[in-house]
């Protein structure tokens, strides 16, 4: 157990060093070494290509699946000639010995990309279509449907990438890490499955890599990983505001849509603001994806990361989360119980929203997800009633925390995600029951009221 408890202890001082978290009595040095996030990069794709993700099977009555790309890069330092790619492709553990890969200047990167007017079709259906009034730019990962003569999900994201952005993930250059939870997609308020995301996880092992080319209504955007987990920059986080007719009420009834907006208002999103362009892309690799951004003015824009994108990508940085070494009982050995009060090197870099409001959710240990991709809505007495009817909810949320401080070692069968979602959405449900029979009786003693003043 002593053993144990040390190995932890050890590596939770590396990631410490990767996240800059160690001191150094040379200021030059501590100045010259920016913190590098590949030591957590290299314990998360060690670990999902462990782990193996939680499948979901697709019911009879709705068969339909998509696929998606999370595709990860490692740019050289800028300070050094750049390396040349090996002759033979490099096993995972080959990459993270490189030293090309080891330099505190190298910069992991992951892809994401902004679909100009996108339609709610194929690859576009998980990014919201923007108003022509907005000056936001929201972006998703490359991918989309799977197609009757796909062979599986990992072709499906492999061919919906090259299609769409000109990557090509068969290449040697390119390797397939594993897969992340699958995840459901459903509208109605979780009351109609629409289809089942598998997303996979991709590494670049070369330090250059073919330019893609993406089609003309798409822009890159390669996001650096400190951005989102650094705690000398830790992200920023912001909204997302959607029509909350648009997701509760028919397309086609437009007094039952006005109804909805007076009734219940609109839904916020959190997202995170990626950083700008111009300041997070290499010129020499991504030319292309920078004009576009120009052409279409997105560098005046705001680059928000939300919903199901946002939801993956949190999922992805869960498997940086350090297990907690087993508590020793009295006599010394290991009782395979957490400690009472879990710490993790990322709770204090995450920045997860609404820390302040929603203490109960704990999400400073990263693994509610959903619970920091799930909306507020405008009216504070929905949000309140919906706290009320979400107690289920809240242990859900709980033990999705403690599978993820325990490594992921705990039944892999548990649906957590669709768990959670499950249950928010029916305290939602709930909410907004008591919320418009507590408005129509307002109404009725309003008008009665009126007009037996008027009439007395």
């Amino acid at each position: 157990m002593a053993g144990n408890a040390g190995e932890w202890t050890s590596a939770k001082n590396s990631f410490g060093v990767g996240l800059g978290l160690t001191t150094s009595n040379d200021p030059t040095m501590n100045k010259e070494s920016p913190p590098s996030t590949v030591p957590l990069l290299a314990r998360a794709l060690h670990r999902i290509r462990s782990t193996p993700p939680r499948i979901i099977a697709s019911p009879p009555t709705q068969p339909r699946r998509a696929a998606v790309a999370l595709i990860i890069r490692v740019v050289p330092s800028p300070n050094n000639p750049l390396p040349p790619n090996p002759d033979k492709p490099l096993t995972l553990t080959q990459f993270f010995e490189a030293d090309w890969v080891n330099d505190p200047h190298a910069r992991p990167e992951l892809l994401y990309l902004h679909r100009d007017n996108a339609v709610v079709t194929d690859a576009s259906l998980w990014q919201a279509k923007l108003r022509h009034n907005t000056n936001e730019a929201h972006v998703a990962f490359p991918g989309g449907r799977q197609e009757p003569d796909d062979e599986g999900g990992l072709y499906t994201a492999m061919r919906q990438t090259w299609e769409e952005i000109g990557i090509d993930l068969a290449e040697p250059c390119y390797t397939c890490i594993g897969q992340l939870d699958d995840r459901e997609i459903t509208t109605s308020l979780g009351k109609r499955l629409l289809m089942i995301l598998s997303p996979f996880v991709f590494l670049q092992l070369t330090p250059s890599a073919p330019p893609p080319e993406p089609v003309d209504t798409t822009s890159l955007h390669w996001t650096p990983l400190a951005s989102l987990v650094s705690l000398n920059q830790p992200p920023t986080w912001s909204t997302v505001t959607v029509d909350a007719a648009s997701r509760l009420a028919p397309k086609h009834s437009a007094v039952l849509r006005v109804l909805v907006r007076v009734l219940i208002g609109s839904m916020q999103f959190p997202a995170i603001v990626l950083p700008h362009p111009d300041a997070s892309t290499p010129p020499a690799t991504d030319t292309k994806s920078r004009e576009l951004f120009a052409e279409k003015g997105v560098p005046a824009m705001q680059l928000k990361l939300w919903g199901l994108s946002l939801g993956m990508t949190l999922d992805l940085m869960s498997y940086m989360i350090l297990p907690l070494p087993a508590a020793p009982n009295r006599s010394g050995a290991s009782s395979g119980r957490s400690s009472p009060t879990p710490s993790s090197p990322l709770s204090q870099v995450m920045q997860l929203p609404y820390q302040h409001v929603a203490e109960d959710f704990r999400m400073e240990y990263v693994a509610p997800s959903l619970a920091s991709v799930f909306p507020r809505f405008s009216y504070p007495d929905v949000n309140f009633w919906i706290w009320v009817f979400g107690k289920r909810y809240r242990e859900v949320i709980r033990g999705w925390e403690a599978s993820v401080r325990e490594g992921g070692t705990n039944d892999r069968r548990i649906n957590w995600s669709g768990s959670a979602l499950n249950t928010f959405y029916a305290a939602i449900r709930k909410a907004l029951v008591v919320v418009i029979v507590a408005r129509a009786l307002g109404v009725i003693f309003g008008v009665s009221f009126a007009l037996w003043w008027i009439f007395s």
